[in-house]
């Protein structure tokens, strides 16, 4: 009887730590796993020492130490910020931080109608001798398709050139290698990529329809879809954007409202490549690079082709997202 119990006993002992991390709640357990943790959305305009306006919109733990993502909203780009330096910088009214640039352009994007497809930037706001250049990568078992964005670094343009992904939770998780060698691009400088969330799990049902797919899909929580591959970005090192790009391009009132609320502009598109919609100055281009649109991809170096010679000589060119609403 006495060895059966020291027996218990030792089984015991091993199984209670698992017993002790299923007994956590499931913002502990993550924690134990991540180095970024408490991920939140907030909304603190403020004035920097130079006097220019910005503001917090995520609040997080790294690595025990509270930081904030800061939006620049002349630059319509996301920094990283330790809160400790936040308590001493004068803080912003919302009338000052509607006035902004970025405020304004998310105010514009996010307005009524709200169309089940395609909402949000599909072409420039302004006019613009050039393209803007997105490549999707959706959850998918084929690798990286390479050969676009080794087409597009080797064009006669300036380097690096740029380049949006919007990229989904999943997709990351199963290609390192793939996020790896696209570091290694902008690494060389030969690429600079804006990051566009398009979602942590990309959810899609060929049987169900549009009103019930993608994000509409019953009992889907949209506002952890976003923060979770905003978190997932910045355990990798890599720095969101501003943007969004719903999956499947559906969306309905109620999460165009959502995304206004956590600072996020909704990216259409004016030229889905493989739908045959072609592309014309200040179109905002849509191809999938995660190997599941090969007609998307060849109709692009196809583009690309065609237009050689005016890339050569600057009449025409790839822009970043922020020129769509930024005078050049």
């Amino acid at each position: 009887m006495a060895v059966c119990s020291r027996r218990t006993g030792f089984f015991f002992a091993l199984l209670l730590p698992v017993f002790l991390f299923l007994s956590l709640p499931p913002q502990a357990a993550e924690g134990m796993d991540s180095a970024i943790s408490r991920y939140e959305a907030v909304r603190i305009p403020f004035y920097e020492e130079d006097g220019t306006l910005a503001a917090a919109v995520r609040r997080f733990q790294r690595d025990g130490e509270e930081r904030l993502l800061i939006l620049d909203p002349k630059r319509f780009a996301f920094r990283e910020m330790s809160a400790t330096r936040l308590s001493a910088l004068r803080r912003a009214d919302e009338a000052a931080w509607r006035q902004t640039p970025f405020s304004a352009a998310l105010a514009r994007q996010t307005a009524p109608p709200y169309p089940l497809q395609n909402d949000g930037l599909r072409r420039s706001e302004l006019p613009v001798a050039g393209f803007f250049l997105t490549a999707d990568l959706c959850p998918a078992k084929k690798p990286l398709d390479r050969g676009f964005l080794e087409a597009t670094a080797a064009l006669p343009l300036t380097a690096p050139i740029p380049v949006a992904l919007p990229v989904t939770g999943l997709w990351i998780e199963k290609h390192p290698e793939d996020l790896a060698w696209i570091e290694a691009q902008v690494a060389a400088q030969r690429l600079t990529i804006t990051w566009v969330n398009h979602s942590y799990t990309h959810f899609y049902d060929p049987d169900l329809p549009l009103e019930k797919n993608f994000l509409l899909r019953p009992h889907t929580d949209f506002r952890d879809e976003a923060l979770r591959l905003e978190r997932l970005l910045l355990e990798k090192g890599l720095l969101p954007s501003p943007f969004f790009r719903f999956p499947g391009l559906v969306s309905d009132q109620g999460l165009i409202e959502q995304l206004r609320e956590l600072c996020l502009i909704p990216l259409g598109a004016d030229a889905w490549l493989a739908k045959g919609e072609a592309p014309r100055p200040g179109s905002v281009i849509l191809v999938h690079g995660n190997g599941n649109e090969p007609e998307g991809i060849r109709l692009l170096l196809a583009f690309y082709e065609s237009r050689q010679a005016s890339f050569a000589r600057g009449e025409t060119t790839l822009l970043p997202l922020r020129d769509a609403f930024l005078p050049q």
